[in-house]
């Protein structure tokens, strides 16, 4: 059991931090614009702003288990193949940029307009007043808002797994569910607790740093 469960505890956290890395980048993008050209922002523009808006809203109302089946083809076509812990990190990735895009434009648009515009009265520029007033101000609600990302991957990861992914999530399935065995049920169990408990920490402490 012990074999078995290390290797699907190393597929897990590949997985979960693997897609957190290419979502948190890639959904940096349509946030950072989101904010740009939102009513309040540096730059209004309604229509690229409702564009964006839109399709953040419309990926993030995907359930997983479809999402998975619909980025098939783009998942075979990235990686070569649509199972094992690499495959998964395509719709895990897909399926989280929406909401880290709506995580980090929510921080970025709670930063105190007075701060903006004491930077527009000393003459900063757009992308300084994005790099030292909105990011630096945000960081501690991004990187609350990600820990929040990373628990909920946690779970996709799971539901990745009874699909040919890997992890717990497989284990749970294939040795807990399908074989009868409450022991790999509840020892999974554990171990996925105990996972979340350790970034929820983790992110705390550094929100509380970054504060």
């Amino acid at each position: 059991m012990s074999q078995i469960l290390l290797k699907a505890l190393y597929e897990t956290l590949y997985m979960v931090l693997g897609s957190t890395f290419f979502s948190v980048i890639l959904g940096f993008i349509p946030a950072i614009v989101m904010t740009l050209t939102a009513s309040d922002g540096l730059r209004p523009n309604k229509k690229i702003y409702a564009i964006l808006d839109f399709l953040v809203n419309t990926f993030r109302s995907f359930p997983f288990v479809i999402l998975m089946c619909l980025v098939t083809p783009l998942t075979r076509f990235i990686v070569g193949t649509t199972i094992q812990k690499t495959a998964a990190l395509v719709p895990l990735t897909i399926g989280a940029i929406p909401f880290v895009a709506r995580v980090i434009e929510s921080s970025l648009r709670e930063v105190d307009h007075g701060l903006i515009e004491a930077a527009k009265s000393f003459g900063a520029s757009d992308f300084q007043i994005m790099l030292r007033v909105y990011l630096k101000e945000a960081l501690p609600s991004i990187v609350s808002g990600i820990i929040l990302v990373m628990i909920s991957l946690i779970g996709y990861s799971a539901i990745a797994g009874t699909m040919g992914a890997g992890g717990l999530g497989d284990i749970a399935i294939r040795y807990g569910y399908q074989s009868y065995s409450d022991e790999y049920m509840f020892v999974t169990s554990i171990i996925l607790i105990i996972i979340v408990q350790i970034i929820q920490t983790t992110g705390n402490y550094f929100y509380k740093k970054l504060s």
